[in-house]
């Protein structure tokens, strides 16, 4: 009897034992398992392409085959906070162009928020688009919102890491005015990227950009331009007035801007009303201004066909 139960206490622990040796080398496999579909997960996560979420990112109209010669270019729409429609609008018309060749930021500016829809509607704005500049000041459209615009750049653009200059040319443009960012491009590529004055001359009879100076609608400067009206004493001690008329008044006083490029009669008023500075669309226009209503964005995206890289998808019937 004691021997049969020393016989059964020997089996058991010969069982357990061996119970124990399958049960660590059934985990060595799984582990072993887990770790090879680990590292083929993340050799095969790798080469999937990784897409930036929207919402972080600028309204950035940019070339996919970029070099070194692209051309950098911000716009900078001078509007109100409370444009938000105008803006999303906005948005649309620029973000659905992609001219070669070029890198344009467009951003939207104004003065400080003085509401508090403002503070949460435009917060909100800019953790979806990331486009708005807001610049200490109080909004105003003839008291200095341009010097604001301009002199802020250099230190808001400097930084390691940041191409030089980080953009060849800056705008100024109004939000009513429809920009055809390929012609655009195409009017700067011979132009020189220094000391550079571009737009359209006012008075509208006047063909001379030495003479006067660049419409309000829409006008480029080149960055060491920028770079001198953040810096110079004659920008800073002459800030009211008709802006585009002391932009112009800068330059002259500075003796400033000898390259400078008269984009008439491709930049223009709207056809109607009838003034000196409208003129009919056609095909090479690089700007028209005054566009106010939506009845007039609806004639000028008509006549230049804006919508006919209109992809066909099953999704949608539009004639």
């Amino acid at each position: 009897m004691d021997a049969a139960k020393s016989f059964g206490g020997q089996r058991f622990m010969i069982v357990s034992l061996f119970l124990i040796f399958f049960l660590c080398v059934l985990a060595s496999i799984n582990e072993f398992r887990y770790e090879t579909l680990s590292k083929f997960g993340r050799c095969a996560l790798s080469n999937i392409p990784q897409f930036n979420d929207y919402s972080s990112a600028n309204l950035s109209v940019a070339d996919s085959s970029s070099s070194d010669d692209e051309i950098r270019i911000l716009i900078g729409i001078l509007t109100l906070p409370d444009m938000y429609h105008k803006r999303h609008f906005l948005r649309m018309i620029y973000g659905s162009q992609s001219p070669a060749g070029a890198r344009i930021d467009v951003k939207f500016v104004f003065c400080n928020l003085t509401k508090e829809d403002q503070h949460v509607l435009v917060a909100l704005e800019i953790m979806r688009y990331n486009d708005i500049i807001i610049m200490n000041c109080t909004e105003n459209m003839n008291n200095g919102k341009t010097y604001s615009y301009f002199s802020s750049l250099p230190e808001m653009f400097k930084g390691e890491g940041q191409p030089y200059p980080p953009y060849h040319y800056v705008m100024k443009a109004d939000d009513d005015t429809f920009f055809r960012l390929e012609k655009l491009v195409a009017s700067l590529r011979p132009l020189p990227r220094e000391d550079l004055y571009y737009g359209f001359v006012i008075p509208c009879h006047s063909m001379d950009p030495f003479v006067h100076y660049m419409s309000g609608m829409g006008y480029m400067v080149s960055w060491d331009l920028v770079e001198w009206i953040s810096e110079t004493d004659i920008a800073r001690n002459h800030t009211e007035g008709a802006e585009d008329l002391v932009f112009g008044s800068w330059l002259r006083d500075g003796r400033r801007a000898k390259n400078r490029y008269n984009a008439k009669w491709a930049m223009y008023n709207y056809p109607e009303p009838k003034d000196p500075c409208q003129h009919e669309f056609w095909p090479d226009t690089i700007a028209v201004h005054t566009v106010k209503t939506p009845e007039k964005w609806l004639r000028a995206l008509k006549y230049f066909n804006f919508t006919s890289n209109l992809k066909p998808s099953k999704l949608y019937h539009i004639p």
